[in-house]
């Protein structure tokens, strides 16, 4: 359908559906196998040690309740906009346009620090890119392809996010079997270290981390063919690979490594202690592609985020042109691909990655409250309605309250800053209705 032209901007109906069932599931995938399983291994280990392998069961069965939570108020919506769509439906203008900018602010600062991670790890092999202007160079390369990418079309940033999701399974899948064949041939040896006092909590802070990320999937809705029916089955299907994934990957570990626990780069040490070097080159090559992986999956989803808004009337306007010939939100993916390459040259891996470490468990919150908020204003629309829903919807709460609960002052001062611009801005479009 022709864009408007009088007003530059495409309806969230007009989007081109070209989002698969598998190509969501592939999307869903790689938004939570970021760059964090690279280095998760370790971190837990000095947490919990030995009992490492139960904390992953434990994240896993809290997320998985936040999942079934997203399956059911997903169910009801086929626009795009993810969490803040839940939560503006649910509670109101005020609070969407709240969980909207914590969810982009969450996505933006785990691109900028997925893009550094990936500069870092390729100065393994090329150490000139490490800093300096050849590392500006690198990012504002990595960056403006997966921009031209995705502007010239939604078709081709999810294919080029399923071939970033194989590419970063497959090392992954090589150093579980070589583990496994590896664990067979010499016996298997406990590792993993002595569990930390009080350090079950901060454990499940870096699970939720690394389990994080599903929810950005759950933007472009207005873009899948049949999302009512296939954001369930994508959500719970991902869920699960990656669970197991993960759970291989760390008893991997723990059996080539005697005490993973403050290792640097745990995978590729248990791969060259199972496949010998050639074998941590793989394991390095599949952090590169995860990084980058992660990378296109956010710039895909994220300005998709601020396309709904922008339609609605609570994003400045120009967030919402959609290129005329492409039919893609051109201007938010641009917007985005900007700052993140801002914030990736401007900081860190570590200044960044704080930023994402606890917005998402305030936006997860609020769709676990949307559950019983939705059954009573809004009846019967559920494609999926989740047994218990209520009960469900309690113990997300409380999983995210506990979990954030473990998290230092800068990181809540930075949420709230976030959410008194959000509420600013909220202030301003309803002053100015027709700005």
């Amino acid at each position: 359908m022709p864009a408007d032209s009088a007003a530059g901007t495409t309806a969230p109906s007009e989007l081109v559906r070209a989002i698969g069932r598998w190509s969501l599931v592939a999307l869903v995938i790689n938004c939570i196998i970021g760059s964090g399983i690279f280095g998760l291994p370790s971190l837990i280990a000095g947490y919990l040690g030995r009992w490492a392998p139960l904390g992953y069961i434990v994240a896993g069965a809290g997320m998985a309740v936040i999942v079934a939570c997203f399956a059911e108020v997903a169910s009801r919506f086929t626009d795009a906009g993810g969490p803040y769509l839940y939560a503006r439906a649910a509670f109101g203008s005020l609070v969407g346009i709240q969980t909207g900018w914590l969810a982009w602010l969450v996505r933006l600062a785990a691109s900028a620090a997925s893009a550094n991670l990936f500069v870092d790890y390729l100065g393994e092999f090329v150490p000139q890119t490490s800093s300096g202007a050849p590392r500006i160079a690198l990012l504002t390369a990595i960056i403006g392809v997966l921009l031209v990418v995705n502007v010239r079309g939604v078709r081709a940033g999810a294919q080029v996010s399923n071939v970033f999701t194989v590419a970063k399974l497959l090392p992954l899948l090589v150093l579980v079997v070589s583990g496994g064949i590896f664990i067979l041939t010499t016996g298997w040896r406990v590792g993993g270290g002595e569990t930390r006092p009080g350090g079950a909590i901060e454990a499940m802070v870096l699970l939720v981390f690394a389990y994080g990320g599903f929810e950005s999937a759950m933007i472009p809705m207005g873009e899948a063919r049949n999302p009512r029916r296939d954001a369930p089955f994508a959500l719970f299907t991902a869920l699960a690979v990656c669970s197991v994934v993960y759970m291989l990957i760390h008893l991997t570990v723990m059996g080539a490594l005697p005490n993973p626990a403050g290792v640097p780069r745990p995978l590729a040490a248990a791969a060259r202690v199972t496949m010998g070097t050639p074998g941590a080159i793989l394991v390095t090559l599949g952090a590169l592609f995860s990084t980058y992986g992660l990378l296109s999956a956010n710039i895909l989803n994220v300005p998709r985020l601020t396309f709904a808004l922008a339609q609605k009337g609570e994003f400045p306007a120009f967030f919402g042109v959609a290129h005329p010939r492409f039919r893609t939100p051109h201007v938010s993916i641009a917007i985005f691909a900007v700052l993140t390459w801002a914030l990736s040259v401007g900081g860190g891996f570590r200044w960044n990655a704080v930023l994402s470490a606890v917005a998402r468990l305030f936006t997860y919150a609020v769709v676990c409250a949307a559950v019983p908020m939705l059954r009573r204003t809004r009846p019967g629309e559920a494609r999926f309605r989740l047994p218990g829903g209520t009960v469900f919807a309690a113990i997300g709460i409380a999983f995210c309250a506990v979990v954030a609960s473990r998290m230092g002052r800068s990181e809540l001062v930075i949420v709230l800053v976030t959410g008194a611009v959000a509420t600013l801005n909220w202030w301003w479009s309803r002053r100015t209705p027709n700005a």
